[in-house]
């Protein structure tokens, strides 16, 4: 019975990698695929005029810019965090927990998934860093296989203390509080259904990524690219004489010391006065006056900088289109129409299943966890009040669906891969067999507890 799950396994796996791989273009050129068929489905679905979409999509397209830098930060801090030498030597000790390729796989997934829990761009970057170091010390390592597990423990974001819509609702005087009240964690983050969901899925999906490693068999194994550190940064100044005031001041430890200290009283202000509570800019912030202070000079931080930045094209480009995407959703009644239809089909029993599942299709197309709650959650909550579901679970509900269907929507891969040097095709026939399998605990929490 065991060899015949392992045969089902490899070959769905094999098939998905094998289409995907053939079949998905570039993530950008998927971001303009993306665009066309919503501005067809406007047009088709809606009483949208062809005009009126190509005036929601430009008119939304730079509504993400904010965002977009935020992405790459997140990519950029986290490199030039991953190339100071006390980081690396972090990496080199949890890496050496693993000593197997299977130890490898369980290892990064389990660690990509506590550090997403803990934030969502934390747990990217942690992610991929973590894979490369492995990658390099553990051999016949599919490293493709290795990434998807890196990025399949970012599926567990939503339920965890960066979750937007759970951290919106316990937040006086949000859009919904005349419709919902306000709504403490402990009823949506700390609730019976949520921490079910979390437990298995942190528990199962080392175990499913362990056994898509083993059901592949022997194949060509993908190499990691080579992260070394840029020679640059290593260098020390071997001669003091005939240095300029400018480069002085570009070799001084004291300018990155006295920033670094200015940097880390604001993030002891900041946690003071904040509970404690992370969010993507103060995640952002530690890790850039981090790198500062551990790579000790500007000259060796810049020159990080400078190679980092190579690395997030791909999210400037392509952010762009999915705020039009989003524009064309919303603006033509796309995603009302989309939540209104589930509503419609559903009973106090289902209505949670179906809320997610049609958060999950809206998430494909308005890939923000705050953005499509303003745009599902004035529908979902009067409609589950109104069946008789509690709101607490109707908006965990929309938080994971928003979180399930990241597995095949490149928005989120973006910082990953590009920190792992891999393109979308060579992780999302994997992340196909992780969204399959994740319906399942993810729909008995909603529907049984």
């Amino acid at each position: 019975m065991k060899k015949e799950r392992m045969t089902i396994l490899k070959s769905l796996t094999n098939f998905f990698d094998r289409m995907v791989r053939r079949f998905l273009p570039d993530a950008f050129l998927f971001a303009i695929i993306l665009t066309l068929v919503v501005l067809l489905m406007g047009i088709l679905f809606t009483d949208s005029t062809p005009v009126q979409m190509v005036e929601y999509w430009g008119s939304g397209f730079w509504d993400l810019l904010a965002f977009a830098m935020q992405m790459s930060m997140i990519v950029v801090t986290g490199y030039v965090l991953a190339n100071t030498p006390i980081v690396k030597k972090g990496l080199v000790r949890i890496s050496t927990l693993a000593n197997t390729p299977g130890q490898a796989i369980m290892l990064v997934t389990f660690i990509a998934a506590i550090a997403s829990l803990i934030n969502y761009g934390f747990g990217l970057v942690v992610g991929a860093l973590l894979a490369i170091q492995v990658a390099k010390r553990v051999n016949s390592l599919d490293y493709r296989l290795l990434v998807a597990s890196a990025y399949s423990g970012f599926l567990v974001w939503h339920g965890g203390l960066s979750g937007s819509i759970p951290l919106l609702i316990a937040t006086p005087d949000h859009f919904l509080e005349k419709t919902m009240g306000t709504i403490p964690i402990t009823e949506t983050l700390f609730s019976g259904f949520n921490l079910f969901i979390v437990a298995i899925l942190v528990i199962t999906l080392p175990l499913l990524n362990w056994m898509m490693l083993k059901s592949r068999g022997h194949l060509e194994m993908t190499p990691a690219k080579n992260w070394e550190t840029d020679s640059f940064e290593d260098k020390e100044i071997d001669s003091v004489e005939n240095l300029t005031p400018s480069d002085r001041l570009e070799n001084s430890q004291i300018i990155s010391l006295l920033i670094s200290l200015l940097g880390l009283a604001f993030i002891v202000y900041y946690f003071i006065n904040n509970d404690f509570g992370l969010n993507i800019n103060i995640v952002n912030f530690i890790m850039l006056f981090l790198g500062i202070l551990l790579h000790r000079t500007p000259r060796r931080f810049l020159a990080s900088v400078n190679n980092a930045v190579k690395n997030v094209g791909g999210i400037i480009v392509q952010f762009p289109f999915y705020a039009g995407i989003m524009g064309m959703m919303v603006s033509s009644g796309l995603s009302e129409s989309m939540s209104l239809w589930f509503v419609s089909i559903s009973t106090e029993f289902t209505y949670p299943l179906f809320t997610f599942i049609s958060a999950g299709i809206v998430n494909f197309f308005v890939p923000s966890g705050g953005g499509q709650w303003a745009v599902q959650g004035p529908i979902m909550i009067p409609a589950g009040i109104e069946i008789g579901v509690e709101s607490a679970k109707t908006a965990m509900a929309v938080a994971w669906g928003d979180a399930w269907t990241n597995m095949i929507q490149p928005f989120w891969a973006l910082p990953l891969l590009a920190i792992a040097g891999l393109k979308v095709r060579d992780i999302m026939g994997f992340c196909v067999i992780i969204l399959l399998y994740s319906f399942f605990p993810i729909a008995i929490g909603l529907l049984f507890f």
